[in-house]
Parts: C-alpha cells; structure tokens; sequence
C-alpha cells in the first residue's frame, strides 16, 4: 500500500529535487536486417525500426502525463553496426545515416549502437566500422558510438586502443565547427554491458531479446537532499540514507519500465541504478560528496566517499527492482555536473584524481576536456589506463574525451543543454607514443580464471 506521505515525498522530490528519469531506451536486434546489399540491409533497419519503434516516444509521454514523472530522454539502441558491416559491402556511413532517418522518423533524442565489439581482436567488419566513425558521427546528429577494446577474461587489445585515440582526435577535427561534439558521441569501454541505455554508449547485445525496454534513473539532487537533513550523522547513517533513497527512486523506474513495457508490448529488461547528474543547480553528484564533508570534490577523501555513494546506491536499488542492470552506480562526468565543473575549474579535480575515483564508480573518464593539441597515443594512454582499471577490478570502465581543437588548459568549451560545459583540463603531456604503438594484447589478469 502507498501511503500519501509516500506520494507527498516523491511529488517533492520531482518538483524541488530534480528526480526524474533519465531515459527510456528500446533495444532492438538488427540481426534480421543483415544483407550482403548494404542498401537493402539500411532499408531493412529503417522498416523495423520504424514500425518497432513507433510510438516509443508518445509512450513516454503519456507516462509522464499519467503519473507526473520526467522522463528526459526517449532513445533507441541497436545491435552493433560492425554486425552488420562485416556482410554489406559498401561504406558503413550509410548505416549511421539510415540510423538517422529512423531517430527523424520517430523523435528519439539518441540512438546508440555505431558500435563494435573488439577486445580480442577485430573481425570483419570492424576495422571499417571503426574506421568511419568520425565521417559518421559528423554527418548525423543523433547517432552515438562505442567500441569495446578490452575485457577481464579476454584482456585489452592495444591495437584497438591506439586505434580510438587516432579516432577520438579526427572526430574532434571533424565537428570542429560544432564544438568537437563528434568525440562526445563516442565511447570507449573495457567490459562493456549489453543492456545500458545511457548514452552515447547504449548498444543492443547479442544476448539480448528480439525487443527490450531499459530505464535510467537519476535522482543526485535527492540524495544530497536527504544528506542535508542529517549534518551531524556518521558515515553509517549517511550510508543508510542513501541505500533508502536509493530505492525510493528505484522504485519509480521499476514502475516506468513496466508501464511502457505493457504499452509497447515489449518485454521489460532491466533499471539501471546510475545517479546521472546535470549541470542544474541542486543535481550533482560531486555536490552529495561535498555533503558528505568534503570541502570540494576532488580533496582527499573524494575517492573513499565516492565508493561509499556507490555502494549504498547498488544495495537500496537492488532490493527495488527485480532486474537491475545496465552500469548502476554513480557518474562522474566533468562537463554534466555542476559540482564537477566546479572542482576542475579552480583546480580542486585533476584528471589524475578523476581516474583514481573511476576504479570505485560507475564507468570511467566521462565528458573529460582535454587541449586539442592532445596527441593520439596520449589519448590511447588514457584509454589503456581506464581500461586495466576495468580489467583487473572486473568492472565496467570507460572513456568518453573531448579534445577541444583551438582551445588550451584554462578556457572552456560550452555544449549547452544536458552537456553542460567542460573546463579544458591538465593533461601529463610526458610521451607514451612507444608503448602504445608494440601493439598486441595485454593477457587477462589471473582473476579471469573463474571456471
């Protein structure tokens, strides 16, 4: 039984705390559109994921009406793109713009899946996906891309890794004019999951349902909110708090999911627990740190109550919801906290800080500004770093970068809306070009061998 203080709670939470939900996402297989024409494999995609996905968008909506809740983002992924490619010959950008068609067709915000999966090697179709991601994401405005270089049990393939460093600069250079917001729909994982619905790394995986509804929840502003309230409460209490909160907006997910799941007749999968920040006032995860005691996130002591926030989420959410999924943790990314902006901007956060905290988060180096003279193999090193973090902790671990071609440490790149703006940041310009270019595989670490 709901109680009305329930009710009371949660209408406050949505209207002074910033609660909502982040993102509705649709998985779909592509699996059924692979043909050796790649125009009739792009004709393919475009029917079904139009008659698929229809009415997505109006469902989202109509919940929000229903029951007074936000959902931000209506947003589809798919079956990774190199799949696809490795039948169809042609150039793989016809994929991403068939992609586009469907997200003008259906009024999605993002579509995730100009994807490919290489953390043991590259098989056909990958290279050329790969390849074509900086003409691709130039060319459409709602297409999102990730590649996954590197795994526990399969290790990190470094020829994948110096390649997306090459990948994540064009990319830059080619939305130059657009302030490089092509290496913003990029990521790069190690132990990537098949059923995030965060962008811009949402794919659809192989191991997935023909059809699957995935939610994001969000909710920073309530939890600092409920942190607030207790200035004098030791670290049990405070984890306490967070577990409770955590299922109370946990729960408000579950509900959403399942109504779309029955409106669209498309099966539920999962809710993913990541606190997803903003750059509003109030909706911050870097300010629930700053809650906590911390006189700016980024001074000693943010990584122990990083791990805390993230631990006490996955336990009160977990309880929340049957099937929790996804990333499920909290993000960090500079450009979409306000709190995060803050603490890089007057030195408190450094990158070095930023990647330390990453081994206890939910992902990785997210919406992280570096100068755009940034070479590639630092980039790649960056990347190598994040990923055997990923690798020996077994966890989900990225790198989303943006090299601010023109711009230098000190200025700022502004993206506006959900992606806030970033302080282009230090960067250790010290070279690792030799490193990165052997090549080859570093072996999965002794924890692999679980069978």
């Amino acid at each position: 039984m709901v109680s009305t203080n329930d009710i009371l709670e949660t209408i406050k939470m949505i209207q002074e705390e910033n609660l909502d939900i982040r993102t509705i996402t649709m998985g779909i297989s592509l699996l059924d559109c692979i043909d050796s024409d790649i125009d009739k494999a792009c004709g393919k995609i475009y029917e079904k994921m139009m008659r698929v996905a229809e009415n997505h968008v109006k469902t989202g909506e109509e919940i929000e009406k229903r029951y007074g809740i936000p959902i931000i983002n209506k947003r589809l992924s798919v079956t990774p793109i190199a799949m696809l490619a490795a039948s169809a010959k042609g150039n793989p950008v016809k994929f991403a713009k068939a992609l586009q068609k469907v997200a003008e067709g259906t009024g999605v915000n993002y579509i995730g899946g100009y994807s490919a999966l290489v953390h043991k090697g590259f098989a056909a179709g990958d290279r050329e996906l790969i390849e074509s991601i900086p003409e691709a994401l130039a060319e459409t405005s709602n297409v999102c891309s990730s590649v996954n270089i590197g795994s526990t049990r399969a290790g990190i393939n470094m020829d994948a890794v110096r390649l997306m460093g090459e990948i994540i600069l064009k990319s830059a250079k080619a939305t130059e004019h657009d302030h490089c917001f092509g290496a913003a729909k990029i990521v790069v994982f190690c132990n990537a999951v098949e059923d995030n619905p965060f962008m811009a790394g949402a794919f659809h995986g192989i191991g997935e349902p023909d059809t699957v509804i995935n939610v994001g929840v969000s909710g920073p502003g309530v939890v600092r909110a409920a942190l607030s309230k207790m200035p004098d409460a030791d670290i049990s209490e405070i984890a306490e708090t967070i577990k409770k909160t955590a299922f109370k907006i946990t729960r408000m997910g579950q509900l959403v999911g399942t109504e779309a799941s029955k409106a669209l007749g498309v099966p539920f999968g999962i809710v993913d627990l990541s606190l997803a920040p903003t750059p509003a006032v109030g909706d911050s995860v870097a300010h629930i740190l700053e809650e906590m005691g911390l006189e700016r996130c980024g001074a000693y002591g943010t990584t122990a109550a990083l791990a805390l926030l993230n631990d006490a989420v996955k336990k009160g959410g977990v309880m929340a919801s049957s099937h929790v999924g996804g990333l499920s943790g909290a993000f960090i990314p500079v450009s979409e906290d306000a709190g995060m902006i803050e603490a890089a901007s007057c030195g408190a956060l450094g990158l070095e800080k930023l990647e330390a905290m990453t081994a206890v988060c939910s992902v990785g180096l997210d919406m992280v500004v570096v100068p755009g003279d940034t070479s590639p193999s630092i980039i790649s090193g960056l990347i190598a770093d994040e990923a055997a973090i990923g690798m020996v902790n077994s966890k989900t671990t990225a790198v989303r970068v943006i090299p601010a071609i023109g711009m230098k440490e000190g200025e700022t790149l502004e993206f506006g809306g959900l992606f806030g703006s970033g302080p282009v940041m230090k960067i250790n310009g010290f070279d690792c070009s030799k490193f990165i270019s052997r090549g080859g595989r570093i072996p999965a670490p002794l924890q692999s061998l679980k069978n």
